[in-house]
C-alpha cells in the first residue's frame, strides 16, 4: 500500500509540474528567437565596408533594419539588401542590428574590424563564420495551424490538461480501491 501512496504522490507532483511549468514560462520569450529569420553577412566588417542583410518568413511585404552604424534599410520579402557601414565606426566596437517585422523585433550583432578592407572581410577568407540565420519561433500545433499568434498555452489547453490529469488520477483511485479492497 505504501508503494501505491508513493506512486500517487509522485504522479500528483508530476501533474503539478506539467500544468504549472508551461504557464509560468509562457510569458518569458527569448529575444533571439523570432517568427521570422534574419541575418547580417559578414558579422565582422571594416569601417566603410558593406554588409548584406537578409530576412525571410515575415508575413508583411517589408522588414525594416536599423542600426547605429548605417542608415535604415527596408528589405522587401525574399530580397536581400545592402548597407554601407559608416566610415567613422569605431574598430572593435559591436553594434546591435534590429530587424522589425510588423512590430516583432529581432536583433543580432555586427562587429567592426580593424583596418579599411572596404567591406571585403567575409566569413570565408579569414576563418570567421558568416552571419548566423536566426531560428523560427516554435509554437503550439493549434496556433500554428490556424495562423494565430501564440503566446503560450491558452485557457482551453490548460483546462483540457487539468481534466485529463484529474481523470487519470480518478481512474487510478478506483482501480486501487478495487484491487486493495478499499483499505487505507
Amino acid at each position: 500500500m505504501r508503494a501505491i501512496r508513493a506512486a500517487s504522490a509522485a504522479l500528483l507532483s508530476a501533474a503539478a509540474v506539467v500544468v504549472v511549468a508551461p504557464t509560468a514560462l509562457a510569458g518569458e520569450e527569448d529575444p533571439d528567437i523570432t517568427s521570422f529569420g534574419f541575418s547580417v553577412t559578414p558579422e565582422k566588417v571594416a569601417p566603410g565596408g558593406t554588409v548584406t542583410l537578409t530576412s525571410d518568413g515575415c508575413e508583411v511585404p517589408s522588414v525594416t533594419v536599423t542600426a547605429g552604424v548605417f542608415d535604415t534599410v527596408t528589405l522587401e520579402e525574399g530580397r536581400p539588401g545592402r548597407a554601407t557601414v559608416d566610415l567613422d565606426a569605431k574598430a572593435g566596437a559591436q553594434y546591435e542590428i534590429t530587424f522589425d517585422c510588423k512590430g516583432e523585433r529581432g536583433t543580432t550583432t555586427l562587429t567592426i574590424a580593424q583596418g579599411g578592407t572596404g567591406g571585403k572581410t567575409t566569413g570565408h577568407d579569414n576563418g570567421m563564420q558568416p552571419g548566423a540565420h536566426k531560428g523560427v519561433k516554435a509554437g503550439y500545433g493549434t496556433a500554428a495551424a490556424s495562423g494565430a499568434e501564440s503566446e503560450g498555452l491558452g485557457v482551453t489547453e490548460v483546462v483540457t490538461g487539468v481534466l485529463l490529469i484529474a481523470g487519470a488520477l480518478g481512474a487510478a483511485v478506483v482501480l486501487t480501491r478495487r484491487r486493495g479492497g478499499g483499505r487505507a
